[in-house]
């Protein structure tokens, strides 16, 4: 395939070369003119692993050829390349110039192109920059229409520096945000002897994915250096800490956990981090990663309130108040934080907890729920019907099984405030709203 590379930096370059090494025909494309030459003398404008080999041979065997002329570039490949930077302004915000710059030069060529073109995004962006920024200049620079006339991807790259070549081949996914069907084909063909999961989605998803990504790296990194200085103020080695903590695939390095949704509560998470955070601050030590948690955890709390509140109906329902599905422990449940809010701002509750209520006639919290909650286990229905027929705003507090059947069995009338994800369904105002969904 005929694929030109706007952009001969770090992504770039590995781009290109990387490309050419599976025979693809590479044009780059910079107005920086030392990058240019570098890669046409078959030298590389970067320092990185093995690259510089790869160039050179490339150059060689005349798979890779570099000009500061993008027209000429666009006109005679299929396919381009944005990997142009996005640097920092100095309030934080993304500078999309240079992504502004070379859609209104690939644009204008394009105009001049009677084969369909595919504009392929690798700068890092965020959520709506395609949609708002990308697209719209494009558009605009060419009198064509994106998905009829030229086609459109989003492509985010997973490098790392110094083994970038090696990832390029050995990625950990291939991600391609497709705003027609067409360019993501052209992609997938593009692609074909990698080997990794290969997702094809909506762009906005794909722009998300790279900032999701980065910004988790940025916090593991975080979260070890405080358990590592932890450690040594107690006088612990954290390597064999992190060692053994890393080997635990099922739990702490997996997906688990990693689904948006309500708050955490329970007998263990609440209670530890609340010791450790104090050990930590006895021996003078800052954690403001760990110490941001519990209030991270309150704000879903009252993230949730505001949604009820939002509905504007008094009458309420909830479904599930024990910290999770198939469980009758209400310790530290943020479900019951929700249920006080509400009480203390007058609603009128009804609650059932299949769980709950065996608990409360047999069960080991039997005490807890009759003694330290009795306001609240005198709302506790016996039924869902009961709860169904109350509330005009229906709550989902766990994940139970039963809970599923409210989508359909709900009047046109109610809404349904999920804070479990029990459906696959995005928010739809005034019938459905999930809390991260």
């Amino acid at each position: 395939m005929r694929v030109s590379i706007f952009g001969l930096g770090y992504v770039g370059a590995v781009g290109a070369a990387c490309l050419a090494r599976d025979n693809h025909s590479v044009i780059g494309v910079d107005p920086n003119e030392s990058k240019v030459r570098l890669i046409n003398e078959g030298k590389s404008p970067i320092i990185e692993f093995d690259l510089e080999r790869l160039i050179s041979q490339a150059v060689k065997d005349r798979l890779i050829t570099a000009t500061s002329n993008a027209q000429e570039a666009v006109i005679d490949t299929d396919v381009s390349f944005v990997c142009v930077g996005t640097p920092s302004q100095t309030n934080g915000s993304l500078d999309l110039k240079y992504v502004s710059r070379v859609c209104v030069e690939i644009g204008k060529a394009i105009a001049k192109k009677n084969s369909y073109h595919v504009v392929v995004m690798r700068s890092t962006m965020l959520p709506g920059s395609m949609e708002n920024v990308v697209i719209p200049t494009l558009e605009s620079a060419s009198g064509l229409k994106a998905g009829k006339d030229f086609g459109v991807c989003i492509n985010p790259e997973f490098l790392r520096e110094s083994t970038a070549i090696y990832d390029y081949f050995n990625p950990p996914k291939t991600v391609i945000g497709q705003f027609d069907e067409r360019s993501g084909e052209v992609l997938t063909e593009l692609y074909a002897n990698i080997e990794a999961p290969f997702i094809r989605t909506d762009i906005s998803t794909a722009e998300m994915v790279k900032y999701s990504d980065n910004t988790w790296h940025a916090l593991k990194v975080s979260f070890a250096n405080e358990i590592g200085n932890f450690c040594k103020a107690v006088g612990i080695d954290s390597h064999k800490v992190m060692d053994i903590f890393c080997q635990d695939m099922k739990l702490n390095l997996s997906s688990y956990y990693m689904k948006p949704g309500f708050a955490f509560g329970g007998s263990c998470l609440p209670k530890d981090l609340r010791a450790f955070v104090h050990k930590a601050k006895s021996m003078d030590l800052e954690t403001p990663v760990l110490n941001s948690i519990l209030t991270n955890n309150a704000l879903q709390v009252h993230r949730g309130f505001d949604m009820v509140a939002d509905k504007g109906n008094r009458k309420v329902s909830i479904f599930g108040f024990s910290f999770k599905a198939g469980t009758d422990d209400l310790r530290e449940s943020p479900v019951v934080d929700l249920i006080e809010k509400l009480i203390g701002k007058g609603y009128e509750l009804k609650i059932y907890d299949k769980n709950v209520n065996l608990a409360r006639l047999t069960g080991a919290n039997k005490d807890y729920i009759l003694n330290v909650i009795p306001h609240i286990s005198q709302l506790m229905v016996d039924t869902m019907e009961e709860a169904v027929t109350h509330g005009d705003t229906l709550v989902i507090g766990n994940s139970a099984e039963e809970f599923k059947s409210l989508l359909d069995n709900k009047s046109d009338d109610q809404v349904i405030v999920d804070l479990v994800r029990i459906t696959d369904k995005q928010s739809i105002e005034g019938h459905y709203d999930g809390i991260c969904w």
